[in-house]
Parts: structure tokens; C-alpha cells; sequence
């Protein structure tokens, strides 16, 4: 089986790059992210007409999260148990469409699109890490409840997790910049230490998964790697192969963020 997850920045906007890419590249399960769009005006028939079953979550033109399945698609959730609300300045707080999960082909498979912190200082990065530590705790219940059970928590995290995973880190140090401060270290590695393991990285190293648009940051090479497939230990075990489909970054219309694909053993 082939698992995948894509943040396409505008479903929409990248429908036909979208479709195209599931036909080459004839993955079964595809994590999407940044839908940016309300279920009322989701492409259903983009995946319907390609033998998919999909299941998305999308309250207005920001976020929104969704998996595409033709092994399956059941036991659908949106949001996971406890995920944090925000609302700026504490004010009228929503809960963003950032999570969904369904079961696919006997794996639970997660789409996640986890805040950005914006700034170290701003709220954004409270609730950011407040959002991660509450996935943790209750990605620990799974596994204590079920040891066996095969998770994959896909998406863009939006943390660079080690020095490797940006282009240059004294750039990002110097400028007090997201992504690779050691709180948002800490929240990572804390599903590491739960057992967890990143399987694309062994296959990928030195890659990135995105590329601002901005300063040419694609073609000068100047990338990073935030997005991720952390597998649980029953998982992680079936993994033959994983990769970053870079190609799919080139070219007018493009995703900032290239698709990140894992093998897996029947």
C-alpha cells in the first residue's frame, strides 16, 4: 500500500495537478492539507471520478484538511479528542479545520495541518504548542490502549526539526524565526519519544518538502523540511520505501510544499 501526504496550498486552485499526480503516481491514501475551502464547494468528483472515497474538513477559505482513500475510508474523525480552539486575543474561539483521520485499509491514518507560531512571541505560538502537546497526549492513549495499532500522523507540522531540515540555520537563529526554536523541537520529538518514528527521513536524507515562493527560495535550493509521516511502531515496521516527489514542486501552478510518499508491505 501507498500512503501520502500534501499540503497543495488551494485544492482548487491545483485541482488538475492534483489529479494528474494521483494517476502517475497511483497512491491509495493521500493526507491533504490547506484544502482551503468549505465542503460545500470541495472537488468531490476530482476524487469520485478516480475510485476514491474522500473525506474532508473545511469551515471557510483558510485551512481545511482532508483524505482521499481507495482502500477504504472509515471510522472518519474531525478533530482529535481536546484539540485546542483559538480565537485572537482570546476572543471568539473556533475550532480550525487542522485535523481529520479516518481508517484505511486497516491503517488510521491522520491529515494534520499544525498551526504556524508566526512569531516566537505572538499567541499563534502558544497555541501552537498547545495544540501539539494535547495530539501527544492523546496519541499516548492510542498506543497505550493498543500497542499494535498501526497510526500514521501525516502533514505539514510546520517544525524543522533538526539544523539539516533548513537551509541555512543561522539564518533562521539569527532572525528569530519559527520553525526551529527549541520549544517547537520539543513538541516534535516528544511523538518520537512515544514511539513514533519518522520513516521518510532514512530514505530522504538532505531533501526538503517546501519552498516559499518568495526571493526564489526554489530555485536557489534555499528549502526546508517540515512536512512529515511519523508512524507508530506497528507501522513503522511495514514501511519498505518512502521519498519527496521534488518534481512535483517545478512548473506554473505549483504547491509550495511537494508531496511526501510511504511504501508499505501488505
Amino acid at each position: 500500500m501507498k500512503i501520502a501526504t500534501w499540503n497543495v496550498n488551494s485544492l482548487r486552485a491545483r485541482a488538475d495537478r492534483v489529479e494528474d499526480w494521483l494517476r502517475r503516481t497511483d497512491v491509495d491514501v493521500l493526507a491533504i492539507q490547506e484544502t482551503k475551502c468549505k465542503d460545500e464547494n470541495f472537488p468531490w468528483e476530482l476524487f469520485e471520478n478516480n475510485d476514491y472515497e474522500v473525506a474532508h474538513f473545511g469551515v471557510n477559505q483558510w485551512n481545511g484538511v482532508a483524505i482521499a482513500s481507495r482502500v477504504g475510508l472509515e471510522n472518519v474523525q474531525r478533530t482529535f479528542p481536546g484539540q485546542p480552539e483559538f480565537g485572537k486575543g482570546g476572543k471568539n474561539p473556533i475550532q480550525e479545520p487542522r485535523a481529520i483521520a479516518a481508517t484505511c485499509g486497516g491503517v488510521q491514518v491522520w491529515s494534520l495541518y499544525v498551526p504556524n507560531g508566526r512569531a516566537l512571541d505572538d499567541e499563534h505560538m502558544a497555541y501552537k504548542l498547545n495544540w501539539l502537546n494535547e495530539l501527544k497526549e492523546r496519541s499516548g492513549q492510542w498506543l497505550a490502549e493498543n500497542p499494535e495499532a498501526q497510526i500514521a500522523l501525516m502533514g505539514d507540522w510546520n517544525i524543522a526539526p533538526k539544523d539539516e531540515d533548513v537551509w541555512d540555520i543561522d539564518f533562521f537563529i539569527e532572525n528569530k524565526l519559527t520553525h526551529v526554536s527549541a520549544p517547537e523541537r520539543a513538541a516534535f520529538t516528544a511523538f518520537e519519544d512515544l514511539g513514533f518514528s519518522d520513516v521518510v527521513r532514512p530514505y530522504t536524507e538532505g531533501q526538503y518538502t517546501y519552498w516559499d515562493y518568495t526571493q526564489l527560495r526554489f530555485p536557489k535550493g534555499e528549502g526546508m523540511r517540515i512536512d512529515f509521516s511519523l508512524t507508530s511502531p506497528a507501522l513503522t515496521a511495514r514501511v519498505t520505501s518512502a521519498s519527496i516527489d521534488r518534481e512535483e514542486r517545478k512548473g506554473k501552478g505549483a504547491s509550495d510544499h511537494a508531496p511526501v510518499i510511504v511504501e508499505l508491505s501488505d
